[in-house]
């Protein structure tokens, strides 16, 4: 208990708390709420300790995930620093998840929040990074081997349609490096403001809410632009519909059960599979990307 910052005062506090739900319900009245959470049942250190468990269970997953990812996708595809690193920070915000729901402090509770944006920022970089740009731009054409019986193409023959030639933060790695600083400068901001002027739950949940939205509308455009181009589109498509349906499950507050489980800890058990489907599309786009490359177009 020491180790994870248990007071004498925070464990009075927490006998007080379940005497004073023993009396509500004696009396009729229905589970009370403290400072905004409902009382759980504390398990060894373990403030929420299904919480704990689940959040620990997606970091897992996602670790297991990266690991096979690397194993599968060489280094030389185009996308794989970029998807390792989200990798990271998705390691990082599921790390924070699981302090946070061990331990309810003032710099918890902040990383937590701090890092879940973070994800979200970063997948929208992804997806900026995989968007179409202008056909024919960004690729050229790999020199003919010289015993190849096809003969050179002319400069003024036009390049081919490819799917690598439409890739915009491929073909132009200064556009996406750009939009990522503007992302970087808006977490800046946001982290700022939260600690530094004031930490406002309404404020951080509709910034979160909005930037999710235009996460999920970007990729499903993405996903329909490439449906006839890309076999594996639909994972992409079921991880952000499936992400964002299973976070309505946060709309279902009520008591624990138990005194364990609620809402919350529904979620994030939920989304534990979720994270094989998803590394499963990226293993497939990062292979796609690299063998666009082997079959003679290269970035510029």
């Amino acid at each position: 208990m020491t180790l994870t910052g248990w007071t004498c005062q925070d464990d009075c506090r927490y006998l007080c708390m379940w005497i004073t739900v023993g009396l509500y319900l004696a009396e009729g009245y229905r589970v009370p709420q403290f400072h905004g959470k409902w009382p759980f049942t504390r398990f060894l250190c373990f403030e929420e300790p299904v919480s704990a468990l689940a959040s620990l269970l997606n970091g897992l997953a996602c670790l297991v995930m990266l690991i096979r990812y690397r194993s599968a996708v060489p280094r030389q595809s185009p996308m794989y620093y970029t998807c390792c690193a989200f990798s990271m920070v998705s390691l990082n915000a599921w790390f924070w998840s699981m302090v946070f729901h061990t331990r309810d402090t003032y710099l918890t509770e902040k990383m937590d929040y701090f890092c879940a944006s973070a994800v979200i920022l970063y997948s929208v970089y992804l997806c900026c990074v995989r968007t179409k740009g202008a056909t024919g731009m960004g690729i050229t054409l790999l020199p003919p081997h010289p015993l190849s019986p096809l003969p050179a193409l002319s400069p003024s023959v036009p390049p081919p349609r490819h799917p690598l030639s439409r890739t915009l933060g491929l073909q132009r790695p200064d556009l996406s490096s750009c939009f990522g600083v503007l992302l970087i400068l808006m977490f800046a901001s946001h982290v700022s403001y939260l600690t530094f002027v004031n930490f406002d739950y309404g404020y951080n949940m509709a910034a979160n809410t909005a930037i999710g939205i235009i996460n999920l509308l970007w990729w499903l455009a993405w996903c329909y632009g490439n449906r006839r181009t890309l076999p594996y589109w639909w994972k992409c498509a079921a991880v952000v519909l499936l992400l964002h349906g299973l976070a309505l499950l946060e709309l279902l507050d009520f008591p624990p059960l138990l005194w364990v489980l609620d809402a919350h800890a529904i979620w994030h058990l939920s989304t534990v599979p979720v994270h094989f489907l998803f590394y499963s599309f990226l293993i497939d786009d990062s292979l796609h990307l690299l063998n666009t490359q082997k079959r003679g177009l290269k970035l510029d």
